[in-house]
């Protein structure tokens, strides 16, 4: 018999139903004996750094028509949110817009994790393999780390709205290069990018401890969020050096991608997520 295509919004509730028993039973392992069954860390090197880059890039290579495609609408979505940027009361925010998608790129690469996966057991691999992660176990505990990282994206965009009201601000800037120029040759400027600067670091830091390997984890095995995300904590406390080298690889590669009107993502995006799916393999045994 063939299949139907049911309800959408009874099939999001039995997914995320079924999620939710399986986060609420991880939540009951972890600080109890079965935590000895999380996944075993191994320690890296900046040579599997290196290789997984390598790895990654030669994987978009094999599949760029498919990848690309998956990814298009990220670039798409970025160039939205320069446009709502340009708007005078956003624009000191458009600094924070592009450097905070930093905070969600694991989000938009998840898609890319599951065509790695498939590619990595040999099957044949098309882009609408993507879209797999609506079939996995875990698709709810995906959701609900992805809507954490949003929440935190959404909170970099307030505390950086706030720095610019407490220098530069309340006012809106007059216009665009008016404030580039006040923003580069005044003290208050200064503070401005010397404070973001670091309360982003912080920001950043913590959505690398949180993601860096629990989506392809989730992807890969029947875990929980609690889980995942304690899995991918311990990743960082055993390899700080080379996941801190990691974190600010992916920050440049994305910038440098940002640049040319985000663009540039179509294909630091791809690379960026077949190698985090190689790492992932590297540093959980």
């Amino acid at each position: 018999m063939g299949k139907t295509i049911g309800n959408p919004i009874s099939w999001a509730a039995r997914n995320l139903g079924a999620t939710s028993s399986h986060i609420a039973e991880s939540l009951s392992r972890v600080g109890s004996s079965d935590t000895q069954q999380l996944p075993m860390v191994k320690r890296l090197t900046i040579q599997d750094v290196r290789d997984c880059l390598r790895a990654g890039y030669r994987d978009f290579l094999e599949t760029r028509a498919d990848a690309i495609f998956v990814v298009l609408i990220y670039p798409i979505a970025g160039l939205l949110m320069f446009g709502f940027g340009l708007n005078m009361n956003m624009i000191p925010l458009l600094a924070p817009l592009i450097a905070g998608f930093a905070l969600i790129g694991p989000v938009a690469a998840v898609g890319l994790y599951e065509i790695s996966r498939k590619r990595e057991s040999g099957g044949e691999v098309h882009w609408l393999d993507a879209f797999g992660v609506f079939r996995s176990p875990s698709f709810g505990a995906i959701l609900a780390l992805g809507f954490y990282l949003i929440v935190l994206f959404l909170i970099w965009l307030m505390v950086a709205q706030s720095l610019y009201s407490q220098t530069l601000g309340p006012d809106s800037p007059v216009s665009f290069s008016a404030f580039v120029t006040e923003v580069f040759t005044t003290s208050t400027g200064w503070v401005m990018i010397i404070l973001g600067t670091a309360i982003g670091f912080v920001f950043a830091l913590v959505a690398l401890a949180i993601s860096v390997v629990s989506f392809p984890l989730l992807l890969d095995k029947k875990v929980g969020l609690p889980i995942a995300v304690v899995t991918s904590v311990r990743v960082l406390r055993e390899n700080p050096g080379v996941i801190l080298t990691w974190g600010f690889i992916v920050a440049a590669l994305l910038l440098l991608g940002a640049i040319p009107l985000l663009l540039g993502l179509i294909i630091v995006m791809p690379v960026l997520g077949h190698a985090t799916w190689h790492l992932y393999r590297r540093a959980i045994a």
